[in-house]
């Protein structure tokens, strides 16, 4: 028996002239953008669509940006009768309200707020992030242990067998690259980045969300959401609170989330929103979950079709 989960990209997806087709063709998508551009207060639909680039790159509204699509390609898909979802850092938020945990209006306000802090957090306290291919899990974790010695390091995301990005202060994160050249990774590169998210230098921006969270009604998820930082499928609203503060400081537990779904019998993944990340991770993890995505007006079809 089939079962489907879909997944929402985090940061790092996004891309002039997303969204845009959704815009122009279809009168749910359009009254979607034209809601969040009343409710922030400034035209997001515009950066979208038209840049400039180095605008949709800022944290702030980069964040609004991706879940504002994804949450597009939700509503108009009506999730496909998924049995379980799951989001990519700022992807799980789009999850959430995908799962009727949180209402449109309320994740586009948090969203925006946590790229915001995000944002300041990393302004504050310089911190980089790097992309660590070809170690262990328990290697990448001896070694960030090892680093700590020169400054705040530990692993940031958990993305595929092999494939872990480590965040933190620039003397840690650089002794932590050195280290892994020497224990022979096969790739090790510091990412673009406008802070060391899910680091300690994220933990200001953790405590401004809390309050936002603690203001902001979260009702018990109609579909389970499999949670960052513990990769387990969780639905109660407490439970959900917890997770998002959580989330900003702690590992996205991602090669675990997929490899739970997994256990938990789903068979099928399709990505919403922009890009394709999420599709690779999966294929990488758990290679006879079949996946697809749905970025483009075009893709609803083909899966539709499938």
């Amino acid at each position: 028996m089939s079962r489907l989960a879909v997944v929402f990209p985090g940061q790092g997806s996004q891309y002039v002239g997303m969204g845009r087709d959704w815009y122009e063709s279809d009168p749910i998508a359009r009254d979607l953008f034209e809601k969040a551009d009343h409710a922030l207060g400034f035209d997001l639909s515009g950066i979208c669509f038209r840049g400039p680039e180095d605008e949709l790159r800022q944290t702030r509204n980069t964040q609004p940006a991706i879940f504002l699509h994804s949450t597009v390609v939700a509503t108009i898909s009506r999730n496909l009768g998924a049995s379980a979802m799951a989001g990519h850092s700022l992807g799980e938020y789009s999850a959430l309200v995908a799962a009727g945990a949180v209402r449109f209006e309320d994740g586009l306000r948090l969203v925006r707020l946590r790229g915001e802090l995000m944002q300041t957090a990393g302004e504050m306290q310089k911190g980089i992030m790097a992309a660590i291919v070809g170690l262990s899990d328990p290697d990448l974790v001896n070694l960030c242990n090892e680093a700590s010695a020169a400054g705040i390091v530990q692993p940031a995301n958990f993305n595929s067998p092999g494939q872990t990005v480590i965040s933190g202060s620039i003397a840690g994160v650089v002794k932590a690259m050195e280290l892994a050249r020497a224990k022979g990774a096969k790739l090790v590169k510091e990412l673009v980045v406008s802070g060391a998210f899910h680091s300690p230098l994220m933990a200001s921006a953790r405590e401004g969300l809390k309050k936002a969270l603690d203001d902001t009604e979260i009702l018990d998820a109609a579909i389970p959401v499999y949670a960052n930082v513990t990769a387990e499928p969780v639905t109660r609203s407490s439970e959900i609170r917890e997770m998002l503060y959580r989330q900003l400081t702690s590992p996205v537990r991602w090669e675990q989330t997929v490899r739970n779904m997994a256990r938990d019998g789903i068979t099928h993944i399709c990505e919403f929103g922009p890009g394709k990340v999420l599709q690779g991770l999966v294929k990488r993890t758990e290679p006879s979950i079949a996946q697809r995505g749905i970025d483009k007006v075009g893709d609803l079809r083909a899966v539709v079709t499938a």
